[in-house]
């Protein structure tokens, strides 16, 4: 998940005027791990249970393709947009407080979410639930250092942390599948206020943290996010309405101005949110820009796939979250192995091939058809794009920090899962596009057909409209293999350090 963002200001005195004792003694160090493992789990949890309830939601809030992607999205852009000024906050203002501010507002955000009458809240309340997520998660792993003392107590710490962002994804989209089919789809948000409820009673356990003197870098926040958000606008109005669109232009040129004043601010001011001066190195731009076209493939690859076995194959939703289990065994089992290779070869001999693989299997699963079996075809795509993608992301988290100084380590991994989270928000932005555009070319307005031929039992109609919509998703996976190839080619120019040690403090990454 998440990293400890840590914000670089080295030459800034420390105050610790008032904090608290560290010291363990007398804590509940059980309580204090189940807080921290709860809410990473809630977090990471949270990127996938949506998508299983997905045609759920667009079913009964009358939710539009184009505007689909939204709910997927508006957490992507809010959590990866912001989550750099949550670590910032959390040396500023204490990290187990801003814990506490983030993990209530993703609480309140998923009771609104629940509660959305329309797409148009629903969305909003995804966004908070992103802005929750940012504030919250950088925080967690800095207080298991402050909480736990060495050894083998913050080991294992450690270890429940890290097992949290594996199992999250997998937990998600089997627990998203069982709510929504069990009771309705409002419970993929509703599930996350007795776990939150939970994790603020118990953060009376943890041990506040150093904090830092500085200032917040809003100028750079307003400017980046703002610019990411009129970005992805963009790409999705101009796949609805056509690229010559007026208000389409508009949004690219603000993107575009915005992006800019963005790095021309973080070049500038003394206590930057994205330090440019951790872009000089090489391999970790590099390593930067992989994880961004990982990102961009990875969450296109499970929104359209959830699409595909609902609408077309008509699985339920707790079926296809059985279904997508292959990912997390393929991902387990490759992120485990590239973990003991990373130690006797260079990343990119291990990221390269796994890059490799995983466009294979993108492209396999482009050749899907309406009548494509789950076990001959499915099943076996999965586990192919799963183990390129696991034996990509070890190796370039240590290339992320590798050569960083200790107190630049968190920030360094936060930036990684930023641009994880940002290259899936663009990503599924232009993959959507391209899988309505093509969609309808084959059938105008193939998934209003769909759905209209479903409820008046047209079965001619139908046929058609499930093979104009297969037809988007096959092209969508083309656009993700072709990203996985984006990212082979630039870690092969770009990350070309030696093999590394595998204590570089690197923090997990979300995978997911």
């Amino acid at each position: 998940m998440s990293a400890d963002s840590t914000a670089v200001t080295a030459p800034a005195p420390v105050d610790t005027a008032g904090a608290p004792d560290a010291s363990p003694r007398g804590r509940h160090l059980g309580l204090a791990l189940f807080v921290i493992a709860a809410a990473q789990l809630m977090v990471v949890l949270d990127g996938t249970i949506t998508n299983i309830a997905l045609p759920s939601i667009q079913t009964a809030l009358d939710v539009s393709d184009a505007n689909l992607a939204w709910i997927v999205n508006s957490y992507a852009l809010a959590f990866g947009g912001l989550l750099l000024l949550g670590g910032r906050a959390g040396d500023l203002f204490g990290r187990r407080r801003m814990f506490q501010v983030g993990i209530a507002l993703f609480t309140l955000a998923s009771l609104l979410g629940g509660l959305a009458p329309n797409e148009g809240l629903l969305i909003g309340a995804r966004v908070l639930q992103g802005v929750g997520a940012a504030v919250a998660a950088p925080s967690a792993l800095s207080l298991i250092a402050t909480t736990f003392p060495e050894g083998k107590p913050r080991n294992k710490a450690m270890g429940v942390y890290a097992a949290m962002a594996g199992i999250g994804a997998t937990v998600g989209l089997l627990l998203g599948g069982i709510l929504t089919d069990a009771l309705d789809w409002r419970w993929v948000f509703f599930v996350n206020i007795p776990i939150g409820l939970a994790v603020l009673a118990g953060t009376r356990t943890l041990v506040e943290a150093e904090r830092h003197r500085g200032r917040l870098d809003i100028p750079g926040t307003v400017t980046g996010t703002g610019g990411l958000i009129a970005l992805v606008y963009g790409i999705t109005r101009g796949g609805e309405h056509g690229w010559t669109d007026a208000l389409t232009l508009t949004c690219f040129a603000v993107a575009a101005v915005l992006l800019v004043v963005f790095l021309l601010v973080q070049s500038r001011t003394a206590h930057p949110m994205m330090p440019l001066r951790l872009f000089k190195d090489r391999n970790r731009s590099g390593s930067y820009a992989t994880m961004l076209f990982i990102g961009a493939g990875m969450m296109a690859t499970f929104y359209f796939l959830t699409l595909y076995l609902q609408l077309i194959l008509g699985y339920s939703a707790v079926r296809t979250g059985f279904a997508n289990l292959p990912f997390s065994l393929g991902m387990g089992v490759a992120a485990t192995v590239s973990a003991k290779l990373v130690t006797r070869l260079a990343p990119r001999l291990i990221a390269g091939p796994g890059l490799l693989i995983a466009a294979v299997g993108m492209f396999w699963f482009a050749t899907l058809t309406p009548d494509s079996s789950y076990a001959g075809h499915l099943m076996p795509a999965m586990f192919v794009t799963a183990l390129g993608l696991g034996m990509s992301f070890v190796p370039m988290t240590l290339g992320a920090v590798s050569g960083v100084g200790h107190q630049e380590t968190g920030i360094a991994s936060a930036l990684l899962n930023t641009a994880q989270q940002i290259g899936g928000a663009l990503g599924l932005a232009v993959l959507a596009t391209i899988s309505t555009s093509a969609a309808n070319d084959r059938l105008p307005d193939a998934a209003a057909s769909f759905y209209r031929a479903a409820a008046t039992r047209d079965h001619g109609l139908l046929a058609r409209a499930a093979d104009a919509m297969t037809h988007g998703y096959t092209m969508a996976f083309v656009g993700a293999g072709a990203m996985f190839l984006a990212g082979l080619v630039v870690t092969g120019l770009a990350v070309t350090a030696g093999k590394q040690r595998t204590d570089e403090g690197a923090a997990p990454v979300h995978m997911g």
